[in-house]
């Protein structure tokens, strides 16, 4: 088939989470099946400066109704690896920024703008190439109109742009809700501004749109596809998602073993197998050096890589300082995010130097770093679609705790599960739950044969896309 993925995150051109790495994953393994692959993502200054956008050829520059007036773009192509093709949807006014959606203090104020820019683009060019996919593939909010703007294109110009629509909710937190005076941007007919178009609340909602008019709806596993239909995880939309509940699939994501896969990942400073755990010893070492520790302390490691938010659990953390301060552990923390949550483990790092580190520095190598070298990863969010973070530690032999929702639920089996087949430490969704969890941890630590023997079970799984990428498939052929 000949496909497009629409995203605004493209491992490795442009991450700020898991988003990017999902789309990347799911593009090279559709191409890996023999798909032709067609990926779009705005042209932002990190995609533009990418040395694979090197040799990128300028195919079109057209002119994008953004309601009363044209806006210029220009698209861009290049071909990082034969099957697949990546398209820059570019517009200095709106893309040529350091990052891709807000200062991190706050969202940019013209995010609308720039998203219904870069769907608008998407549609464009495939009308003027003549593309004529099997399937137009959208990822989260930012192209949540697209849908809507492609089938109402086909109408005003007598075209098939694509056979079947497919949107995928990543995390239905993030909606893209703006002021309902920004729709006349798209170009839509009126009618779509009332409930049963993109109105929400008053204002409008790209995710809703993409939830409710795209030919196919899927999330990032089978658990968060039951949670979002409840009004504790629905963030307002439950009753749109129930709308679409029949068709609703839930696709847990897998892993890239092209870039994560310790026996062949050449951003450590040595690589392992289940078969040979001396080089996890050696990322050990090296992740103790690099944060100022002593290399050859043997107490248990907790790393933790994600963004700062409450969503992350990171105050969960936060409340179990005395834990760290009690205990012969080390913390290692890499992110961003919500300023109270860094300022307060910052207080915490320096607090306890010789106990707590935190990076704030978003640093590709030194994820997966925190990855190999750690012995326990952190993950107690209160809400987690699919996540990747966890299949990542699972086969760099570094065990997950978890909360159990989401996909995590679906991905880590806590070692005290009846089978024996657990490779992870499920904790209820409380200070005192994470707090039990760290200390069931300390002593699985200190079991060294039964913590190897969790290690190497974790290692030996399987997080491919096989059956997930077929699962897709079926989505994107014009079938019921």
């Amino acid at each position: 088939m000949k496909i497009v993925q629409a995203a605004s995150e493209f491992f490795p051109y442009v991450k700020t989470g898991g988003l990017a790495d999902a789309v990347a994953a799911l593009a090279g393994a559709l191409v890996e099946r023999g798909h032709e692959v067609e990926v779009f993502v705005p042209g932002y200054r990190a995609v533009v400066d990418h040395p694979d956008a090197a040799e990128a050829k300028t195919l079109l520059r057209p002119k994008i109704e953004m309601g009363d007036v044209f806006m210029s773009g220009e698209i861009r192509v290049f071909s990082p690896r034969e099957g697949l093709r990546v398209y820059l949807v570019c517009r200095d006014e709106f893309f040529d920024r350091r990052h891709p959606y807000g200062t991190g203090e706050r969202d940019f104020e013209d995010n609308h703008h720039r998203f219904i820019f870069f769907c608008k683009g998407v549609v464009e060019t495939m009308r003027l190439l003549r593309m004529n996919v099997d399937a137009v593939h959208c990822h989260d909010w930012q192209t949540g109109l697209l849908p809507l703007l492609l089938r109402h294109a086909e109408q005003r110009h007598g075209d098939i742009l694509a056979m079947r629509t497919v949107f995928t909710v990543h995390n239905l937190a993030f909606q893209g809700v703006f002021p309902m005076r920004s729709f006349y941007r798209t170009n839509l007919p009126d009618e779509l501004m009332g409930i049963d178009g993109v109105e929400f609340y008053g204002q409008m909602s790209m995710m809703k749109a993409g939830i409710l008019f795209a030919d196919r709806v899927a999330t990032v596993s089978p658990t968060y596809a039951r949670e979002i239909q409840t009004s504790e995880q629905g963030c307002g939309l439950e009753g749109v998602v129930a709308t679409r509940a029949d068709e609703l699939r839930g696709l847990t994501n897998g892993i890239d073993r092209s870039v994560w896969d310790p026996a062949t990942d050449t951003l450590l400073p040595a690589t392992y197998t289940a078969k040979n755990l001396k080089g996890k010893w050696t990322c050990r070492e090296e992740l103790l050096r690099r944060h100022g520790f002593d290399p050859d302390f043997g107490g248990p490691i907790y790393g933790m890589v994600c963004r700062l938010t409450t969503q992350k659990g990171v105050d969960l953390v936060l409340a179990n300082r005395e834990f760290f301060k009690r205990e012969n552990v080390r913390l290692i923390v890499l992110g961003r995010g919500e300023p109270e949550l860094e300022k307060g483990l910052r207080e915490l790092a320096a607090a306890m130097p010789k106990r707590v580190a935190l990076s704030t520095r978003m640093d590709e190598t030194m994820s997966h770093l925190v990855t190999a070298g750690s012995d326990f990863f952190l993950m107690p969010s209160r809400f987690e679609p699919c996540g990747l973070s966890q299949m990542y530690s699972q086969v760099y032999g570094t065990i997950p705790i978890v909360t159990r929702v989401g996909g995590l639920a679906d991905t880590v089996t806590d070692i005290d599960a009846e089978g024996g087949e657990g490779t992870g430490i499920q904790v209820s969704l409380s200070p005192e739950g994470l707090l039990h969890g760290l200390e069931r941890a300390r002593a699985l630590h200190a079991d060294k044969r039964r913590l190897v023997e969790v290690q190497l079970r974790g290692m030996r799984r399987d997080f491919g896309w096989g059956e997930t990428v077929r699962a897709y498939e079926g989505l994107y052929v014009d079938e019921d």
